[in-house]
C-alpha cells in the first residue's frame, strides 16, 4: 500500500509539476516572510547571542560559496554530458539551498540583522549588491524548484524531448550563481571589510520577553 501511494504521489508530481511549484514556493515564501513579520511562533527559534549570530553568519557564507562551486561543476558536466554528475551536482546544490534557509531562518528568528555601516562611496555600492541579491533570490525560488521538480520526476530522454528543463534549468542556474555570488561579497563587504550595527529581530525580542517571565 505505502508503495502504491508512493509511486501515486510521484505520477501527480509529474504530471503537475508546476502546480507543485506554485505550492512549493507559497510555502517558502509564507514561512520565511512569516518570520520577519513575526507570525512564525517565537518559540520555534533558538535565542541566539550576537556570537552565535556571527557564527552562523560565516556558516551561511561558507555554505553559499561552496553551492556557486557545486552549481558551475553541474553546468560544465550537463554541457559535457555528464548526466549523472550533473544531476548528482543539482541535487547537492538544492540541499545545500535548504540548509542555508535553516540557518538563515534560525539567524533572523532567534537572533538579528546587521546594518552596514561605512562612508557612502562603499554603502550604495553594497546596498545595490544587496538589493539584486535579494530580489534574484525571491525570483529564483520557483524557478529553481521548477527545475528540480522535472529533473527529479522524468528521465534524462524525457527531459530533452518533452520538457522545458534545460532552458528553465539554465535560467536557475545563472539567477542563483549570480545571488549567491553577490551575497558573499555583500558578506565580505559587511562583516570584514567595514562596520556594521547589529538589530535584534522582533522574533527573538518576544522569544527573550517570554524567557524573562518563565
Amino acid at each position: 500500500m505505502v508503495s502504491m501511494a508512493t509511486a501515486s504521489a510521484e505520477m501527480s508530481l509529474k504530471r503537475h509539476p508546476l502546480a507543485a511549484t506554485i505550492i512549493l514556493s507559497v510555502v517558502g515564501y509564507a514561512v520565511v516572510i512569516g518570520t520577519f513579520i513575526g507570525i512564525v511562533p517565537a518559540q520555534i527559534y533558538p535565542d541566539l547571542s550576537l556570537t552565535e549570530v556571527n557564527i552562523i553568519s560565516d556558516a551561511i557564507a561558507v555554505v553559499n560559496a561552496v553551492n556557486v562551486i557545486v552549481i558551475l561543476a553541474g553546468w560544465r558536466w550537463i554541457r559535457r554530458n555528464e548526466v549523472r554528475k550533473h544531476a548528482a551536482a543539482m541535487l547537492t546544490s538544492f540541499g545545500l539551498i535548504l540548509i542555508f534557509l535553516v540557518l538563515y531562518l534560525t539567524k533572523i528568528g532567534g537572533g538579528g540583522t546587521k546594518e552596514f555601516v561605512g562612508p557612502a562611496v562603499a554603502y550604495y555600492p553594497y546596498l545595490g549588491m544587496l538589493a539584486i541579491h535579494i530580489l534574484l533570490s525571491i525570483i529564483s525560488v520557483p524557478v529553481v524548484l521548477y527545475a528540480i521538480v522535472l529533473g527529479i520526476t522524468h528521465t534524462p530522454q524525457e527531459l530533452r524531448e518533452q520538457t522545458p528543463h534545460r532552458r528553465v534549468g539554465r535560467i536557475a542556474a545563472s539567477a542563483w550563481v549570480l545571488s549567491l555570488t553577490l551575497g558573499v561579497v555583500a558578506y565580505v563587504l559587511l562583516n570584514h571589510t567595514f562596520g556594521w550595527e547589529y538589530i535584534e529581530s522582533g522574533t527573538a525580542v518576544i522569544l527573550t520577553m517570554i524567557m524573562t517571565l518563565v
